[in-house]
């Protein structure tokens, strides 16, 4: 019986002591945080814009200060977009379409790994038949992010424009040979100056004026705000 009763005053104490322990970091917040983007991927992306269908392949290589949008638009053209984190942008045509390329500077880089840093925390909610917990970024955008894999699945910007996340090749590398720009940017294109607080701009790249790029589009608009 004394051997019971010291056994259960142990448990009783254990638990005690539990309960007046601190809880760890991460239980200890309720809100969950938006997971950093690894610095290499490849993902591909539908993309509805006002009705507008397009397919782009992401490919996002922060330790090399690039990314490259390759753009296929329903029954459409496929463009191209590179962005460097010196702020140039070349959006271009290859073969079979008629050749053309716009240069465009912006005093803005490409997005960080932490870009969703500091975005508001909206609660879960259901996307593409997936669990998501979800953030708003400074009325921009709403990012979706499932809530067992902390992949992301769905954004929506303030124009209506919705990407839906097919898939998230987490490590993967485009080569470097596919990074170079064709000839005919260095001696033809039309070359802009852009601003990242020109609101001009932010409305012409959510309209797709630019060959429907968003990333850039989410990098200027953070930089806007700030």
């Amino acid at each position: 019986m004394a051997e019971s009763q010291s056994l259960y005053l142990c448990l009783l104490l254990f638990l005690f002591l539990h309960l007046l322990l601190p809880l760890p970091p991460a239980l200890a917040s309720s809100t969950p945080t938006p997971t950093a983007w690894p610095h290499q991927f490849h993902s591909v992306l539908f993309i509805n814009s006002s009705g507008n269908l397009q397919k782009t392949d992401l490919w996002y290589d922060w330790p090399n200060g690039r990314n490259f949008n390759i753009i296929q638009h329903q029954l459409g053209v496929l463009k191209y977009d590179l962005e460097w984190n010196n702020g140039t942008s070349f959006y271009y045509t290859l073969d079979p379409f008629n050749h053309t390329c716009k240069v465009i500077h912006f005093d803005v880089g490409i997005l960080r790994p932490n870009w969703l840093d500091g975005a508001n925390y909206l609660g879960q909610h259901y996307a593409d038949n997936f669990l998501c917990n979800v953030w708003e970024k400074v009325d921009f955008i709403w990012y979706y992010e499932d809530v067992l894999t902390r992949r992301p699945v769905k954004w929506i910007f303030y124009s209506g424009m919705i990407a839906h996340v097919m898939t998230f090749e987490v490590g993967a590398v485009l080569e470097d040979a596919q990074w170079q720009a064709p000839v005919y940017c260095f001696n033809e294109a039309e070359t802009h100056e852009k601003s990242s607080s020109s609101k001009a701009l932010l409305d012409s790249e959510a309209s797709g004026a630019l060959g429907g790029s968003f990333m850039r589009e989410i990098t200027t608009q953070h930089a806007y705000v700030k």
